[in-house]
């Protein structure tokens, strides 16, 4: 599950990414391209592939779904209210299309791999229906449906990393960028819908990566997100010819190295990571490397071990306990972040407690909280019964929430007079006065604007309040 950003969230909030006008790199159709991006960032990295195939095919893009010809939704499919808020959006473009019969509609991601063609009979507004491996085809099946066509791909592949794709930057802020590193989830969560529509693990090519992450440097972005399911898991091993010997297979922290060596001016994050695979050789590599940020997102889900054998986590209490132990000793300052599930099947009121007393044992900095939602399709929804009645999820919910922000408070409250090294992102969202970035550990830092620094730039920052979410703090030499 990967949805990471610097303040608590209660459920999975839709983002919505509005593609910006830009000119066509291949020959111009005159045809504008729309793209939204709902979920996680992995969702928001391909639509950035999905708009530099079309670019390359002659298509504009525009952040006018009203003015565009080809219009997509890139969509989640974690949650049900995921899923529900797709098919709301869905009706606000049918006006639009009613005014231009010719606008293709379109529907990408997880969402789309999951109901397949089943998409076309349950929303006929949707022309073309596309997985998150197929994206290569988008400019066939768009001229499918100009020919009167519906077009369905959700071919999943065990070989397409899209490598060879130079993303383009959508919404970009020209400061930071995400780079996928793998795509697939060979863990069979139970709860989880992922490896279903995301299909099975495989790595990029490690040159390729950090090709990517050089060329946005030298673009002048600040600032890496290394993405992938389970990037502990990465393991790229280059094919060899008949007769050839086999070459060194890379692992996630030389990886981890490779991309902070392309400059120390280049900060380097990753998400997400997993319990069971996170290494003291990825925590030893994050302390050696200054640009590596010490923040790590490390979901437990429950506190229960009994718990977590019925989500096919693969670890239990005392593994996840050993692993924050291991952060806490080999990078002391490092902010930890989770995700929890609250109410999954037969979960008692002393297992939840036990989640409680995980949180209390950590201190998470943030934390995404979910009630538990059946997927159809899961493991989970295959063998258990989902016995937990809604009132008592909401409740146990409230009682991670309410806690977590008494966490989130105290981990703000450490950083207050203390000088935090920030990258500058842009105006805060609330005043034009105000700069905002983060601090190592990913917390948001707001500050006056000082008209000798510019977004792009490193400055320190006194942090003098917080709330649980924000330091406030000035720029000080």
């Amino acid at each position: 599950m990967l949805e990471l950003e610097h303040t608590t969230k209660t459920h999975d909030e839709a983002r919505q990414g509005e593609a910006l006008d830009m000119l066509p790199t291949g020959k111009s159709t005159g045809r504008k391209l729309y793209i939204e991006s709902y979920g996680c960032q992995m969702n928001f990295s391909d639509s950035e592939i999905v708009a530099s195939i079309l670019l390359d095919n002659g298509f504009e893009t525009t952040k006018d779904y009203k003015e565009a010809d080809v219009v997509f939704i890139n969509t989640c499919s974690i949650r049900e209210n995921a899923e529900q808020r797709v098919r709301n959006r869905l009706k606000e473009f049918e006006s639009a299309k009613n005014r231009n019969p010719g606008m293709i509609v379109g529907v990408l991601g997880c969402m789309a791999e999951r109901l397949k063609s089943k998409f076309l009979e349950e929303e006929k507004l949707v022309d073309v229906v596309v997985g998150p491996d197929a994206y290569r085809d988008l400019p066939n099946l768009i001229g499918k449906v100009d020919d009167g066509n519906k077009a369905v791909n959700v071919l999943l592949s065990r070989e397409e990393t899209y490598a060879d794709i130079n993303p383009v930057r959508l919404n970009s802020n020209g400061i930071s960028a995400f780079v996928s590193i793998m795509r697939g989830c060979d863990n069979m969560c139970s709860f989880c819908v992922v490896p279903f529509t995301r299909g099975r693990e495989r790595s990029r090519d490690h040159q390729s990566i950090v090709k990517e992450a050089h060329e946005l440097f030298q673009a002048g972005y600040k600032e890496v997100t290394l993405l992938g399911q389970n990037v502990d898991s990465y393991k790229y091993s280059a094919p060899v010819a008949e007769g050839e010997e086999p070459k060194p297979t890379v692992n996630f922290a030389q990886l981890l190295a490779m991309v902070a060596e392309v400059s120390p001016e280049l900060r380097v994050r990753f998400s997400t990571s997993h319990p069971k695979d996170i290494t003291d050789e990825v925590l030893y590599t994050m302390a050696r490397y200054e640009n590596i940020c010490k923040y790590i997102h490390l979901p437990v889900q429950s506190g229960n071990s009994r718990v977590l054998d019925l989500m096919n986590r693969t670890y239990d209490r005392a593994w996840y306990i050993e692993r924050v132990d291991a952060i806490r000793r080999i990078i002391p300052e490092c902010g930890i972040s989770t995700d929890v599930i609250t109410g999954f099947c037969t979960e008692t009121e002393e297992e939840h407690e036990e989640t409680l007393s995980m949180m209390d044992y950590v201190k998470y900095d943030f934390a995404y909280m979910f009630a538990y939602s059946e997927r159809p399709g899961t493991l989970a929804a295959k063998r258990y019964a989902d016995d937990i009645p809604e009132d008592v999820k909401k409740r146990r919910l409230t009682e991670v929430v309410n806690k977590q922000q008494q966490h989130s408070l105290f981990r703000a409250q450490n950083f207050v007079g203390k000088v935090h090294k920030v990258l500058i992102e842009g105006f805060s969202k609330r005043s034009d006065q105000d700069y905002c970035g983060r601090n190592d550990q990913n917390t948001m830092v707001v500050f006056p604007v000082d008209s000798r620094f510019k977004p792009g730039q490193y400055v320190h920052v006194l942090a003098e309040r917080c709330t649980s979410a924000t330091l406030m703090g000035k720029i000080v030499d």
